[in-house]
């Protein structure tokens, strides 16, 4: 983490320290008044709700070694080590940029509609033997959770993994020339933020601000049409990359066993094996794949570092549910194109298949059009289909045309209704947009 006297704090942030505090010492950033540790450099942002300025001497109180404080908030304390900045955020950014030059890893920016933390997890683990890596911690890809995984980089960080998130245009674009990316992805092109984004057009164009800072090899899905004129625009090296004939990368002869799956990345005939459910993470891995072998490992080395993925929470991950049924709780987020991946994933697995299916939100006016598409995605696959929540009715209407499906009020529904048909030969996927809370079905279950 970024270990530093204020005057240096003060240097990168663009901000002042008075002559008392100039050698005073900071290790690491915080911006929640509540989990302050000792010796951090606490952040207040000035809200609509609340103003974190109202907590900085408590933080010092509480073990900070010292704060930033915007020069238009009135009744800065006298008597505590402050950098004076002109905006708070704005000196955060600053000082990470300041850090990230400091430190000089290569970094690797991600973005895309799903499967952005899914494939900086495989990332990860398929550099981290090699390399000294860090990646970004949780949902930390905005334009403040950016700068502060900037900020807990080590000195010796050889490779920096960067998930970029947004819900508007110009924030990936902010993103990516601050963070400077030697490797940029765009996974996908999915539906989410369409309220506030307009089409999947859209999206694309939003997402592929992610090239605004690259210097470096751009990796995306070269399946989706959306993205290949934007693509055409970059005048770096450009990997595309799909299941389609005419990408130069191809992802081959996929197979799924139990909890894994298998396939090949040209132009090497090596079989890649990733214990993960869901086909649609071949995509993820081959994105990993491919930046393995810009890092210089051989595919027999990276086979081997994928056997040792840890992914975060509720993505794909597998639980055991009572009396020997398996539950996948894929409940973080989701959205129409994920939804179907996920039917896919179902239907190619054995056993007493059921599929628990609730709202995908900021889908905008089309939301039911999309809803219904989810629904008759089911033709010719054979699983029960239960749903929850508002839009996810539209869901049931469809799906119940072409197998058998079921609709709840409510989750705890759901979950009296699944009690007593767990079995060792069942397995339920959950899937939902975050605000759904889907995972609270899986608890009442297993409680």
């Amino acid at each position: 983490m970024i270990k530093r006297t204020l005057q240096e704090i003060a240097q990168m942030a663009g901000g002042t320290v008075s002559d008392a505090y100039k050698t005073t010492e900071v290790a690491g950033v915080a911006i929640d008044s509540r989990k302050i540790t000792e010796g951090v450099l606490f952040i207040p942002f000035k809200g609509e709700q609340t103003d974190g300025h109202r907590f900085v001497s408590q933080a010092i109180a509480d073990g900070a070694a010292a704060s930033f404080w915007q020069e238009d908030v009135p009744g800065a304390p006298a008597d505590l080590p402050l950098v004076m900045v002109d905006d708070c955020l704005q000196a955060l950014q600053r000082l990470s940029r300041a850090y990230l030059k400091e430190v000089k890893p290569k970094v690797i920016g991600i973005t895309g509609s799903n499967g952005k933390t899914t494939t900086k997890d495989i990332v990860s683990a398929v550099l981290s033997p090699v390399f000294k890596v860090k990646k970004t911690l949780g949902n930390y890809n905005n334009e403040i959770g950016l700068p502060l995984t900037i900020c807990q980089l080590d000195d010796d960080t050889e490779i920096s993994i960067l998930e970029m998130g947004m819900s508007g245009f110009g924030e990936i674009s902010l993103l990516s020339t601050l963070a400077e990316p030697d490797v940029a992805v765009i996974t996908n092109i999915g539906e989410s933020h369409m309220r506030d984004l307009g089409s999947r057009a859209g999206i694309a164009r939003a997402k592929f601000e992610i090239t605004d800072g690259l210097s470096g090899l751009f990796i995306y899905d070269g399946d989706e049409p959306l993205l290949a004129p934007l693509a055409e625009t970059y005048k770096g090296e450009r990997a595309a990359l799909g299941l389609n004939e005419d990408n130069p990368y191809r992802i081959t002869d996929i197979h799924m066993t139990d909890g894994a799956i298998q396939f090949k990345v040209t132009p090497s005939d090596t079989v890649l094996t990733l214990p993960m459910l869901g086909i649609h993470n071949a995509r993820n891995a081959a994105i990993a794949i491919l930046i393995g072998r810009r890092f210089g490992l051989t595919d027999e080395a990276i086979n081997m570092h994928l056997q040792q993925l840890e992914m975060t929470g509720m993505r794909m991950e597998q639980l055991a549910g009572p009396n020997g049924s398996l539950l996948i709780n894929d409940a973080y987020n989701a959205s129409p194109t994920s939804m179907k991946a996920a039917i896919d994933t179902v239907n190619g697995m054995t056993g007493d298949k059921y599929i628990v299916l609730s709202d995908v939100l900021e889908l905008g006016p089309d939301e039911e059009q999309y809803h219904r598409e989810v629904g008759k995605y089911f033709d010719g696959r054979q699983m029960t289909v239960i749903t929850t929540g508002r839009a996810a009715e539209h869901i049931h209407d469809e799906a119940k045309k072409l197998t058998t499906a079921y609709h709840f009020d409510d989750k705890g529904a759901v979950a009296e209704f699944l009690r007593p048909r767990l079995t060792a030969d069942t397995v339920v996927l959950f899937k939902a947009s975050r605000g759904m809370a889907l995972e609270t079905i899986i608890e009442n279950i297993s409680n």
